[in-house]
């Protein structure tokens, strides 16, 4: 298999190319010269989708194996709600560019880059260093499955984001 193809395959290489996403939209957010409302838009489809996905088809799994430490796997979900507040606080304002939006994308960056860095330098090394290449596979493919299908179900919608900080 070729590398750039096994990396597809590997869940924590996908869950970092969302990650990069993520971190390209929030300088989109912050830059005058983008359209910034189109970005906070896909943010909020990927946050949400990304999120759940994990929540159910990564997380989970990542539990089972030794030498994975089950309290970041959970504080990793109660980063998710902190980031979907902070996605709703946002997704509420109503005018792009304004002191608000300003102040709640801070609180959004904050929030969300926080929890990136968590989970990169120990969920996602714990997987790397505990969870075979085949297994990870699996959860790629599960993941990518669970994320298309909250992407497809329009899941960054303000509507939809308030019912799931709302619980």
């Amino acid at each position: 298999m070729a590398a750039a193809e096994q990396q597809e395959q590997d869940v924590v290489a996908v869950i970092l190319k969302d990650h990069r996403t993520m971190e390209d939209l929030f300088r989109r957010m912050r830059s005058v010269e983008s359209d910034r409302a189109a970005a906070l838009a896909t943010f909020s489809a990927l946050l949400i989708a990304h999120g759940e996905a994990e929540e159910s088809e990564v997380y989970g799994a990542l539990k089972r194996f030794k030498n994975v430490d089950n309290e970041e796997v959970e504080h990793g979900a109660e980063e998710h709600a902190e980031g979907n507040e902070a996605l709703l606080a946002l997704l509420e304002v109503s005018e792009v560019g304004s002191d608000a939006w300003d102040a709640r994308l801070e609180d959004l960056v904050k929030a969300v880059s926080h929890h990136l860095d968590e989970e990169e330098r120990t969920i996602l090394n714990g997987a790397r260093e505990n969870v075979p290449d085949e297994r990870r596979a699996e959860l790629a493919a599960a993941f990518l499955k669970e994320r298309e299908r909250h992407l497809a179900a329009d899941c960054g919608s303000v509507e939809n984001v308030r019912s799931i900080v709302r619980g």
